[in-house]
């Protein structure tokens, strides 16, 4: 580096920079010999010190600025040239934190302390990334002040001198101060410290200490420990892998730390390092390590990467490293992606991400199987021991086929490839032996994806080979990703390459469609084999008892296919169904169900969530479109997969309670393929089991209080909390709310009981009090009685989807006791700015809405109007919906509230005044504008 030459001339302690590895010119980005100023030595007073250093820390301050700008102006420029351009960045952004270093401790070393002799004691080595020489915009520097064994309280002043430079620039520095005798010591037990170690490089000081240290480590520490460090970095990948979520196609993924990252591509290459000492990733090809096009992957994967993590700095102007929804469109936006053929930038921008990541996982087990043939890596324990089990497998291979190091390979390319059945055949294999395919057989089959024509598609023995992975081997999980990142599962059914790797831009779904629906699979698989008995009875119970597997796994394949364009997937999902299910083998009554199962596949989830199950025509109408018990079947096992699948955390009590109920409810009105309108609930029969109850209590005056409520009461609540808000009831005084919280086991849920004499809005007030409560409504039910008391019950859950721990609950008491002992503190409380908190559960989706569609049904019930509004989730939503029908004279029976993420379905059984439903389009046109105008003034508002 020739920058600083007049400062320390030849001799100097700065080391050179290859100026061809930078995205510009150096003295572009950042020219040293602009501070050679600051670093002349002399006898200066305290005062001047001071004033120099003043004046130092500003211009580096606005010198850093300039160069950063610079660089990040570069990279959007070159990106359109050059797909490597973020590796030079990433080199760039590390060389203006080599300048900083190296006029912090020139400054240091001249101007504060003065040399104390012609020579250095130290030296000062960037480690880990820094080391590398790749930095994001905001990554932390990481420095090794290596001491001479007899440096003393001078290089301890100088070092003191810089770290206060670096702190006053609000550089993140993490440094340690050590001795090379030390260095040893520590990095022997220490893995972090010794990959930190591993790529070290010198940033300031003499160049003979470079090779000292280089010297000393490869032949005192990493020599002959290669297989043990190899073991431990992929313990250790395994570990970051679990905290990361275990899944290379989660929506929102870590771009350094989650499977198929960057640290991913880093650990291959500080393993390959360590082991044969290499410098550069282009010498994993001349090791054969990597082939070259898989070499050109690694470095596009790699420059793909950094290119994204560099965005999230610069958007965030703090290290982040998470691929949140809210910055996906603008880091898309930056890197030059474009809206086309009906589908957004991040879409696609997304769908390359996940490629790349396909691709890291692909180099990943590429190595690993290199290293296990040259017996660096040890077998795993279990593949190892069905190795020995298998002693004599070669023998039984098929004639095409061999085993290399526990992995399935082909004998003979070209005799394998003159029957072209064998790309699917090789899976078969595999799972017949249990044997994982060797990298050469990937590559072999992604050279030759052509042969997997329309004659192959077409072809009933392939169609047999597909449906016998699918049906035959207890999970098809591995198979068909293995399939799927190979790309043969997009060829062979083209119509699901639509959603390989397909983003799905909502914070509801953890993974990308072709994940999702692999995942679904899985599901099922382990509710076949009795896994999920406990949780799932009924799925369970349904399967135990059989159905069509061939038209149950086909469906839940194909049950997402039609996403991707901007029409309703579910019915181009059921056109495409019509046409793949009969080439897979199935007959047309087969097709028939399957086409019908992808086009309803949401029926039943959206039954049971957004519609009050309790009204009996809410069940008659579901029980009309399923018309079967046969289709109610397939349905219910299908709908508990998809809802599975979605992701942790989606699936749970609530969920599973409410499927359960519509499941029986509709099992017991289907009687051979008819409906059964009797064998519903019958509201006398429910009012005799409470007058029952209620007499072995020797309940004052059952019959009164029976006679209190209206069919809706018995017939949508279970008769404990019929007999709770009954003795409630008996409880109230005329002017206060009585309340009370307990725990629902069967729904996973806080149920809230409130009563009181009825007062104008008051269900309103009950929303609203809860909205204050900043609490998850997931349900709602509120009856009147005949002398006017107003009964209410909510579901509530905490931020994970769970009942309210009991302190939880008595804080909660406490506020619902403050705010119905005083209305006007509530409607103060209400009126106040920024009074709704916002929910912990919603995560901040800035980019991401939900447009809002309101609709109206008067068919869907006998007594009520739906008004079922889907919109974006935000605090106080579902208080501002019931106000605005209170305004414009609108009761409110009850309410079925669903979240999705960001996405909110408040669905509500409303009638009028004269307590009719309200058939005038008129009149509903003007609620829809007025409940609009409530959503939008509230967003304007936030």
């Amino acid at each position: 580096m020739n920058q600083v030459e007049s400062v320390q001339g030849p001799e100097s302690n700065i080391p050179q920079v290859d100026a061809k590895r930078l995205i510009l010119n150096p003295k572009e980005i950042f020219d040293p010999t602009d501070f050679d100023k600051y670093l002349v030595p002399g006898n200066y007073q305290s005062e001047e010190i001071q004033e120099i250093r003043r004046n130092l820390i500003k211009d580096l301050v606005e010198k850093t600025t300039e160069g950063k700008k610079k660089i990040r102006e570069a990279n959007l420029f070159e990106h359109y040239l050059s797909p490597y351009s973020s590796l030079k960045t990433v080199r760039s952004y590390s060389y203006i934190t080599d300048c900083v270093v190296q006029i912090a401790l020139e400054f240091s070393t001249n101007v504060l302390f003065g040399k104390s002799s012609p020579e250095n004691k130290f030296s000062v080595f960037g480690v880990g990334g820094y080391g590398r020489g790749e930095m994001a915009p905001q990554s932390d520097v990481d420095l090794l002040m290596l001491l001479d064994e007899k440096s003393g309280e001078w290089e301890n002043k100088v070092i003191e001198g810089a770290l206060y430079i670096f702190w006053d620039l609000n550089l993140k520095v993490g440094h340690s101060v050590r001795t090379l005798k030390e260095c040893l010591h520590f990095a022997k037990g220490d893995l972090t410290i010794r990959t930190a170690l591993l790529e070290c490089r010198l940033v300031w000081g003499p160049s003979s200490t470079e090779q000292l240290l280089h010297d000393r480590l490869w032949n005192d520490l990493f020599k002959g420990s290669g297989p043990a460090f190899v073991e431990a970095k992929l313990e250790e990948r395994e570990s970051r892998y679990k905290r990361q979520g275990g899944n290379r196609y989660l929506l929102e993924p870590n771009v350094k730390e989650a499977k198929g990252g960057l640290r991913d591509l880093q650990t291959l290459f500080w393993i390959v390092k360590y082991l044969y000492r290499i410098q550069d990733t282009s010498e994993l090809v001349g090791l054969d390590v990597l082939s070259l096009e898989e070499y050109e992957k690694f470095i596009s994967a790699e420059s793909f990467l950094w290119a994204v993590r560099c965005q999230l700095h610069d958007l965030a102007k703090r290290p982040q490293d998470v691929l949140h929804f809210d910055v996906q469109f603008e880091v898309a936006k930056n890197l030059g992606y474009e809206d086309k053929e009906g589908r957004q930038a991040v879409e696609y921008f997304m769908q390359d991400y996940f490629g790349h990541a396909t691709d890291v996982g692909d180099l990943t087990r590429i190595l690993l199987t290199k290293l296990e043939a040259q017996h660096v890596k040890r077998e795993p324990i279990l593949r190892g021991w069905l190795k020995r089990a298998r002693a004599n497998l070669q023998s039984h291979l098929p004639p095409d086929y061999k085993e290399i190091n526990g992995r399935l390979s082909i004998a003979d390319p070209n005799t394998f490839l003159n029957d072209k059945l064998n790309l699917l055949r090789l899976f078969e294999v595999g799972l017949d032996t249990g044997l994982l395919l060797h990298p050469d057989s990937m590559r072999l089959i992604s050279s030759n994806l052509h042969l997997i024509d329309q004659q192959f598609i077409a072809n009933p023995e392939a169609n047999k080979i597909f449906m016998g992975l699918l049906l035959n081997y207890g999970n098809p999980e591995r198979v068909l990703r293995r399939m799927n990142e190979l790309d043969v599962l997009g060829r062979f059914i083209p119509e699901f390459s639509r959603i390989t790797a397909l983003m799905q831009f909502n914070s509801y779904h953890h993974y990308t469609v072709d994940e999702h629906t692999i995942q679904c699979l899985a599901f099922l698989a382990k509710l076949e084999k009795g896994e999920l008995k406990e949780d799932l009875p009924i799925a369970t119970s349904i399967l135990e008892k059989g159905v069509n597997r061939k038209v149950l796994y086909v469906a839940l394949l194909l049950h997402d296919i039609g996403k991707g364009s901007n029409a309703d997937h579910s019915t181009i999902g059921a056109e495409l169904a019509k046409d793949i299910s009969p080439r897979l083998g199935l007959d047309d009554k087969e097709t028939e169900l399957v086409v019908w199962l992808v086009k309803h596949h949401l029926l039943m989830s959206d039954t049971s969530q957004k519609r009050d199950i309790g009204d009996p025509k809410t069940v008659i109408n579901f029980a009309k479109i399923v018309g079967t018990r046969t289709k109610l079947k397939l349905l219910t096992v299908l709908t508990v997969c998809d809802i599975m699948g979605v992701g942790p955390g989606v699936w749970n009590h609530w969920k599973a309670q409410m499927l359960r109920d519509l499941y029986n409810f509709t099992h017991s009105v289907m009687t051979d393929g008819s409906v059964n309108f009797t064998a519903y609930f019958d509201v006398e029969e429910s009012k005799k089991i409470v007058l029952s109850k209620l007499q072995k209590q020797n309940f004052a005056d059952p019959d009164s209080a029976i006679n209190r409520h209206g069919d809706p009461f018995w017939r949508s609540l279970a008769p404990d909390d019929q007999i709770m808000f009954i003795e409630l009831l008996g409880k109230v005084e005329s002017d206060e709310t009585i309340f009370e919280f307990t725990k629902d086991e069967i729904r996973g849920a806080t149920r809230l009981c409130m009563v009181r004499k009825q007062v104008p809005d008051l269900f309103s007030k009950f929303a609203g009090i809860l909205a204050l409560l900043n609490v998850n409504i997931v349900d709602a039910k509120s009856y009147s009685t005949s002398d006017g008391y107003l009964t209410s019950a909510f579901w509530l859950q905490d931020p994970n989807g769970k009942p309210f721990e009991s302190v939880k609950v008595k804080r909660l008491s406490t506020q619902v006791k403050k705010f119905t002992s005083d209305f006007e503190v509530l409607e103060s409380t209400l009126s106040q700015p920024n009074a709704l908190q916002k929910p912990v559960r919603l995560k901040k989706v800035t980019k991401f809405t939900v447009p809002t569609e309101i609709t109206f049904d008067n068919k869907g019930s006998d007594l009520y109007t739906i008004v079922e509004v889907d919109t974006q989730d935000r605090p106080g939503l579902l208080y501002d919906l019931v106000q605005t029908l209170n305004n414009r004279g609108i009761t409110v029976v009850s309410s079925v509230v669903a979240t999705y993420g960001a996405q909110a379905v408040d669905v509500f059984y409303v009638k009028d005044k004269s307590g009719l439903k309200i058939l005038s389009d008129v009149r509903l046109d003007n609620l829809r504008k007025h409940l609009s105008d409530a959503i939008n003034q509230q967003d304007s508002d936030g």
